[in-house]
């Protein structure tokens, strides 16, 4: 696998998959060479390697050249030096901890920086809903949860969802560490147990997205959208929070 600093790691099976499930491999189309190993140009998987470090090899061989290069990053060299930063044109060449490191991919070689003009949140705090709300993770769950929750030791750690409010705040609201509260928007609520914390701003609450149900911190968010890229503003939206 490749992570997002651009290590090339290798990840090795913990246990035999379970009945039913496939690997990623065989879920997107195979590269052109793999199409080639049909007779009379037929497109077709079967013959397809399955063989890990056979279709690594592969990968190494079509990137050769291009801005992700992997020619140099051998099976050998992964299990060596535990992890291979691409570019590595070479396998006895250096791999590229920092990309850009002195220079970046333009004419003369420095950066290009785009000024952008300021827009505000779609969506004004009021009388009504005087809060900011914001959302995010918590280290022991991911995305949705469907995977994490279902493991106990990450399960203890983090079992469910939570409001985090500043002590000012709940102290206004007459609540206290472990009370239900509601987060209520335009478009809904949620239900929560209180977290109340110094490490969050007087005028904002905070809820985890990884939990379904009463605590949905999906149900209160916006669904504006940026103009530009389309992407969802779901990191800030007016609320109140009220005693459940």
């Amino acid at each position: 696998m490749t992570n997002l600093e651009g290590r090339v790691l290798r990840r090795r099976a913990l246990r035999e998959p379970p009945p039913g499930s496939v690997p990623t491999w065989p879920c997107s189309p195979p590269s052109p060479p793999a199409w080639k190993k049909g007779r009379r140009g037929q497109r077709r998987r079967r013959g397809f390697p399955a063989d890990p470090r056979t279709v690594f090899e592969e990968l190494r061989r079509a990137s050769a050249g291009g801005p992700a290069d992997y020619a140099g990053v051998t099976w050998e060299r992964v299990e060596r030096d535990e992890g291979v930063f691409w570019p590595c044109p070479d396998p006895d060449g250096p791999d590229t901890p920092r990309l850009f490191a002195g220079s970046f991919p333009t004419p003369d070689g420095r950066a290009r920086f785009h000024a952008v003009t300021h827009r505000p949140a779609a969506e004004e705090v009021s009388a009504e809903y005087p809060l900011h709300f914001t959302t995010g993770r918590v280290l022991a769950q991911y995305q949705s949860g469907a995977q994490t929750r279902r493991v106990d030791a990450l399960r203890r750690a983090a079992p469910n969802g939570f409001v985090e409010l500043h002590p000012d705040l709940a102290g206004r609201l007459g609540v206290a560490e472990g009370d239900e509260v509601r987060v209520v928007s335009r478009r809904g609520e949620l239900r929560a147990p209180a977290r109340v914390s110094p490490a969050i701003r007087p005028d904002t609450v905070f809820a985890p997205f990884h939990w379904p149900g009463a605590a949905r911190a999906n149900s209160v968010t916006n669904d504006a959208v940026d103009p530009v890229s389309g992407m969802p503003e779901f990191k800030i939206c007016a609320v109140r929070v009220e005693r459940a």
